[in-house]
């Protein structure tokens, strides 16, 4: 197993760890790691929404590639807006692209 896949399993645990100890202010819901043909991963809300799946898949695959993957409750909804909008110009996203990572970020802090 790589060091990347290791980082975010890793990740995954921390982040239901966290939810389970408590003093989260949004309704909390399973969490479950997606990983996409080209083995990218991250932990996404089991909504069954294929917006906040999509948005998850977007930001695994276009964030890790300068970045490592942060706990999304790390920033609020507002941090995520001013970051995602910065990083829009900068990692060259599209308008859809853009829209989907900020959901799937907002949703998950």
């Amino acid at each position: 197993m790589n060091t990347k896949a290791i980082a975010v399993l890793a990740f995954a645990g921390a982040a239901v760890l966290s939810a389970a100890a408590g003093g989260c202010q949004k309704t909390q819901s399973s969490t479950e790691v997606v990983m996409d043909s080209e083995g990218s991963m991250a932990t996404v809300a089991s909504t069954g929404d294929d917006n906040l799946r999509a948005g998850a898949l977007l930001w695994s695959q276009n964030c890790a590639r300068c970045h490592n993957l942060r706990n999304p409750r790390e920033r609020s909804d507002r941090q995520w807006d001013i970051i995602v909008h910065h990083m829009r110009v900068r990692g060259n996203l599209t308008a859809e692209e853009h829209r989907l990572i900020l959901a799937f970020l907002q949703a998950s802090n």
